[in-house]
């Protein structure tokens, strides 16, 4: 491990390099516009603001289900802008669309165009289209399911950039009749009252798909691909406000959690440290590495941060801390056993690296799931999560081990520095399992019976937010222009002691005294009364009025479906590769119900507690699935290398107890320091920070249970007591 004086220079040359132009760029960028900077990174509604456009319905009395296709599908429209775009009804004839992170709101509507409907016609069709007659389209965009761009080098056109269709079962029918009538004629697709394309039928075409092709280059066949896919709108919108709308937590919000998540690292590092000594030094200097790269790859990838993309964060510091607490307590195991520092730090990487991978490519591959078939908030939490994951992954196995054989090579070799456990004494935890089992159903049953409870009241089962289930907005044009923070400070209170409500969400109009309230649908006499305190102390300007309207949910049915789906999906394929890696599907088995068993237990927690059920709430559960089956998968690691060494004398209890024992520390550790940052948060950020690091913690406490308590016990159960050997 000895480093000659070249590497001895060159690597430390690097990692000072690293740390102080890492934190140049995420602190100053490397241009003069901060490009790649924090200050960069692009913010949602939540946390920024952006444009606010609201489309009125031009139809008389619409179906609901029109209403809902619309709103579908606006949502694809604008998902290309940002992940955390929002789109939601506003009263009985309005749609309002949100879009995070941008200030031009007529640059938006010129991009976005008019909503209009997607049609292909016949040469007939189209000379009457072009005449302003009525005509008869051969297909509409509800006849597509999908289209895709591709480059097709092999293609013997002028340029090999096309469209790939997919026909719905009847619209395939409808283009086989249609290009069978018009071969060697050209058909056109008309999106938003413009020609599109105009491709020649060459042939018949049946099956169900069709290609659009030599177009003039991918960007416009990927900008056609994106017209048909969203399809046809049923119905006509016309655009009736634009604005440029602040935050809807507020600028305090962003500040308090910036403080209290600087403080929470702090506090963190310091822990770190004082346990492990001079790995913990080493630990702090990787966190402070692997902190600013997540910060420039967040802002030169223009990902939009907003409340769950931080818990992907959080997550991915938790994933970055626990590969360095498995590193260090095999380090300090290794000591234990007599082995000297070198031999020590050169067995704890090589022991500690397959959990390392198998924990965080688990997760990985969940991330990856859920962006594939996620939206919206689902997509932002898992892009922000696998880039924690990737550069955790980079500062554990490399970038510490770079920084230990520094340390030691600079001559701290006394074994005092890196500290040593010997166990000493058993925890017979699988003599708890059934106390342990009984008591999880307990709590899971408490839940189940409190949400009962609740609906059989009049109520809901949970408490969901204006996300899940819509409200209303009052807006107020003042007399004067108030900041944030007298908004925040001052009138926001007014308004929840008068409606008797606790979620009030604002967004302050740019260049203008009108301020946007977001609350929990109120009655008439609430209305009345939120209106009558505020104007009492804040008085409106002469002549405007205030306005109060219902909005519907932001997260629509088919986003709960997509993340339900996704969830589903990443859990079978974490299951998969658990039982790939481990050769035992009781491995992978016990890992899933131990997920199924964390989640149910924080919905109880959500259901008890009334804990607000919003976009969050989705994020919430995706982080203490990624953060359980990581500390899972430690003790199950242990447990399938004592398995190697195992023979059909070996008792089977005895090697479970001792995995578990042998990872508690870590366990402890990983969690606390997990848990110190989400304390921060919870202490002293705004009540709307609060209610998404409260569950947070919650969740940790409980995975951590589950990891040591539940797990083990569930293989061990399953059928893990029979195994004497290695199968």
């Amino acid at each position: 491990m000895k480093y000659s004086l070249k590497k001895t220079i060159g690597y430390s040359a690097l990692i000072i390099a690293m740390l102080i132009g890492f934190t140049l760029i995420a602190v100053f960028g490397v241009d003069q516009n901060g490009s790649g900077s924090a200050k960069d990174i692009d913010l949602g509604l939540d946390l920024a603001g952006g444009v606010s456009i609201t489309y009125e319905i031009q139809e008389s009395n619409p179906s609901q289900q029109d209403i809902d296709d619309t709103v579908q599908k606006l949502e694809k429209r604008v998902e290309g802008k940002s992940t955390e775009s929002q789109v939601y009804p506003a009263g009985s004839n309005r749609i309002t669309v949100e879009i995070p992170g941008v200030t031009d709101a007529n640059a938006i509507l010129e991009e976005l165009g008019t909503p209009g409907s997607l049609e292909f016609l016949d040469s007939t069709g189209y000379t009457a289209w072009a005449n302003g007659e009525d005509y008869t389209p051969l297909l509409t965009g509800s006849d597509v399911s999908s289209a895709q761009a591709y480059t097709d080098n092999a293609s013997t056109e002028a340029t090999p950039y096309g469209v790939q269709l997919t026909f719905t079962n009847e619209g395939a029918d409808k283009f086989a009749d249609a290009t069978e009538k018009n071969l060697n004629s050209i058909i056109y697709i008309i999106y938003d009252n413009e020609v599109v394309s105009s491709p020649r039928v060459q042939a018949k075409i049946t099956g169900g798909t069709a290609s659009i092709t030599n177009m003039d280059s991918f960007e416009e066949a990927d900008d056609l691909a994106t017209f048909i896919r969203i399809g046809s709108i049923p119905l006509t919108l016309k655009e009736v406000s634009s604005n440029i709308v602040g935050a809807q937590l507020g600028h305090n919000a962003i500040r308090t959690s910036l403080i209290a998540g600087a403080l929470g690292l702090a506090v963190l590092c310091i822990f770190m440290i004082a346990v492990y000594r001079i790995p913990g030094v080493v630990a702090t200097l990787a966190l402070w590495i692997y902190t600013t790269m997540v910060l420039i790859l967040v802002s030169v990838y223009d990902l939009t941060l907003t409340l769950p993309g931080i818990a992907g964060i959080i997550l991915g510091i938790g994933m970055a801390v626990d590969a360095n607490v498995v590193i260090y307590s095999r380090i300090r195991e290794e000591l234990g056993a007599g082995r000297n520092v070198e031999g020590a730090i050169q067995s704890g990487y090589s022991k500690a690296t397959s959990a390392i991978v198998d924990g965080n490519v688990t997760t990985l591959i969940a991330a990856a799931v859920l962006y594939l078939f996620g939206t919206g908030p689902i997509k932002g939490f898992a892009t922000t999560l696998a880039v924690g994951i990737v550069v955790s992954m980079f500062t554990a196995l490399v970038i510490t081990r770079i920084i230990m054989k520094l340390f030691y090579n600079f001559g701290l070799k006394d074994a005092k520095w890196y500290g040593k456990t010997v166990h000493k004494k058993r925890f017979d935890v699988l003599s708890l399992r059934r106390y342990c089992f009984i008591g999880s159903a307990a709590v899971i049953i408490a839940g189940a019976i409190g949400m009962a409870v609740f609906q059989s009241g009049g109520g809901r089962m949970l408490n969901f937010s204006l996300e899940f289930v819509g409200g209303t907005t009052t807006t107020f044009t003042f007399d004067e222009n108030y900041t944030q923070e007298q908004i925040e400070n001052d009138i926001i209170p007014i308004i929840r002691d008068a409606a008797g409500i606790t979620e009030v969400q604002q967004q302050k109009v740019k260049d203008s005294t009108q301020v946007i309230f977001k609350t929990p649908e109120l009655d008439l006499t609430q209305r009345e009364a939120v209106e009558e305190a505020v104007l009492e102390k804040f008085p409106i300007q002469e002549g405007s009025i205030v306005e109060s309207d219902t909005i519907g949910s932001s997260v629509s049915n088919s986003m709960k479906q997509s993340a339900i789906i996704s969830v589903l999906i990443a859990t079978v394929c974490m299951l998969a590769y658990i039982w790939f890696r481990f050769r035992d599907i009781k491995f992978a088995a016990a890992a899933v119900i131990a997920l199924l068993h964390d989640v149910l237990v924080v919905l109880a927690f959500y259901a008890l507690a009334r804990v607000p059920v919003g976009t969050t709430f989705i994020a919430c559960m995706l982080t203490i699935v990624g953060y359980s089956i990581n500390a899972t998968i430690i003790i199950f690691d242990r447990i399938r290398e004592s398995l190697k060494e195992a023979n059909t004398r070996t008792n089977i209890t005895d090697l479970v107890n001792e995995a578990v024992t042998n990872t508690f520390s870590r366990t402890v550790n990983t969690n606390i320091t997990t848990f110190i940052m989400l304390l921060a948060l919870f202490i002293f950020s705004v009540t709307s920070v609060r209610e998404f690091a409260l569950p947070l913690m919650v969740g940790v406490i409980v995975g951590a249970y589950s990891s040591v308590c539940i797990t083990s016990a569930l293989w061990y159960v399953l059928g893990g007591r029979k195994r004497g050997v290695t199968e």
